[in-house]
């Protein structure tokens, strides 16, 4: 049974391309919570480096995880939805830090139907030069961490439903 409204605060994590903005939105519609874009906490600096084709360094992440991280903790006990690639473990590491209980949704695929979604995006300032390096950085999520990894072929429609599935077999978090 689907609850009508989750207490879990959900980043939807993977490589560019993988759907985390098409995701996540529709994520939170089914479980009654709020959604931001990972996105939007990027400081201009960063948008204009990975516009330039330039992969960002742990320096450049640390300021929007720590954004991302608030607004998770935040949502707390409420519930949310937000996306953040979270290549690594450390980057996951800082995330929990600053919200204990988040939870990771995995979207993972095969790379040849990643670049092709994201040869058929418009205005986004990811270039598809950069997946290479986000494949390169991707530490998948490990035994001891809180989440679910679905894949994304198919439908939006058909992973949000996996997803939901995946995470409703998780427990609540306790307040």
């Amino acid at each position: 049974m689907q609850r009508p409204h989750s207490t879990h605060v959900v980043v939807v994590m993977g490589v560019a391309g993988t759907g985390k903005t098409t995701i996540g939105p529709l994520l939170a519609a089914r479980l009654g919570v709020p959604y931001a874009e990972g996105d939007d906490f990027h400081p201009q600096a960063n948008i204009a480096k990975m516009s330039a084709g330039t992969p960002l360094t742990d320096e450049d992440r640390w300021p929007w995880l720590d954004a991302i991280g608030g607004w998770a903790q935040e949502r707390a006990g409420l519930g949310g939805v937000v996306s953040c690639s979270a290549l690594k473990r450390s980057y996951r590491d800082r995330l929990r830090a600053a919200a204990p209980g988040v939870v990771f949704l995995h979207l993972t695929g095969d790379r040849a139907l990643i670049e092709d979604r994201m040869s058929h995006r418009k205005g986004h300032f990811m270039p598809t030069a950069l997946l290479d390096s986000q494949f390169a950085t991707l530490q998948p999520l490990e035994r001891d961490e809180a989440g679910v990894a679905v894949d994304v072929a198919g439908s939006p429609e058909e992973i949000t439903a996996r997803a939901v599935a995946a995470l409703e077999a998780l427990p609540e978090p306790t307040a």
